[in-house]
């Protein structure tokens, strides 16, 4: 699962970009609203102190209102913020409503896996979630961009699966106190390292090898799809480029910690941006 500008993580829903200055101007207007969707949902998952079945409860209403919307009925009121303008560009762009309830399906599973304390059974069981909760993502901007093979599908999807596992193995000091555990459990037997010690936040040498392999992982994923970057029109292609490598400059800081995730959030400074910059260029 955290502004301006587009395809560059943010700190509060990291998996979603907003317009920016190298947006083409035509697409900043559906790509604020899809956003404004998507966070408001996630403040609804994340924010506060309600209760896990009031979110729950909100989260099928803000379902409702979508489904409502998309079948060109007027939509409750309770969010007009969003869904006002969602409507202008559901109709203008025909946005893919399912990769929309998609997102909503994540946050869901994200609030019942939280309050009932359960972790994923297996990579498969990880990577669906980032189907729903990373993937559409890339696939409604290419959608708006007009780009609709599967080759270039497939490469977002690998591009915004591995973003979304780049942002847990960043964050596991901050998600585990919070309940949240993505490290899959088969994963944390094959690597001997238990729950009680994930818990404890113990960086132990087991506990660095399992974070060493889920980093491998993720960096082969966005490697299999930075070609998409060479697909994408213009500006488009360039402010991928700098998403790509600011997920994989993410993964060199996790390195340099020597995947010791689980005692210390690895951030990008001002200066990363250059080194991002340059390495863009030379894709």
């Amino acid at each position: 699962m955290n502004t301006p500008p587009a395809y560059q993580p943010i700190e509060h829903y990291e998996n979603f970009p907003v317009a920016s200055v190298l947006c083409p101007p035509q697409l900043r207007a559906p790509i604020a609203a899809i956003y404004h969707f998507a966070r408001t949902a996630d403040d609804i998952a994340d924010e506060g102190d309600a209760p896990a079945q009031q979110r729950l409860d909100d989260l099928a209403a803000y379902h409702a209102d979508l489904q409502t919307l998309a079948a060109g009925q007027p939509h409750s009121g309770r969010w007009p913020q969003v869904f006002d303008p969602l409507r202008t560009m559901l109709q203008a762009f025909h946005l893919p409503v399912p990769l929309l309830a998609d997102l909503l399906d994540a946050f869901t599973q994200d609030v019942r896996k939280t309050r009932d304390q359960t972790s994923y059974a297996d990579q498969t069981e990880l990577l669906d979630y980032c189907r729903r909760s990373a993937n559409p993502v890339g696939r409604l901007l290419l959608h708006l961009y007009g780009v609709q093979d599967e080759a270039a599908l497939r490469q977002s999807d690998a591009i915004c699966t591995a973003l979304q596992l780049i942002n847990f193995w960043q964050d596991l000091s901050r998600d585990i106190p919070r309940g949240r555990h993505y490290l899959p459990d088969a994963d944390c037997q094959a690597f001997g390292v238990t729950r009680a010690e994930l818990h404890a936040l113990q960086q132990t040498p087991n506990a660095t090898q399992l974070i060493a392999a889920q980093a491998t992982m993720a960096r082969a994923m966005m490697q299999k799809g930075a070609e998409l970057v060479h697909h994408l029109p213009g500006r488009a292609g360039w402010e991928l480029r700098l998403v790509v490598q600011g997920g994989l400059r993410i993964l060199d800081k996790i390195e340099a910690l020597h995947y010791a995730t689980l005692q210390t959030r690895p951030t990008l400074k001002p200066w990363d941006g250059a080194v991002m910059l340059w390495r863009a260029i030379w894709m």
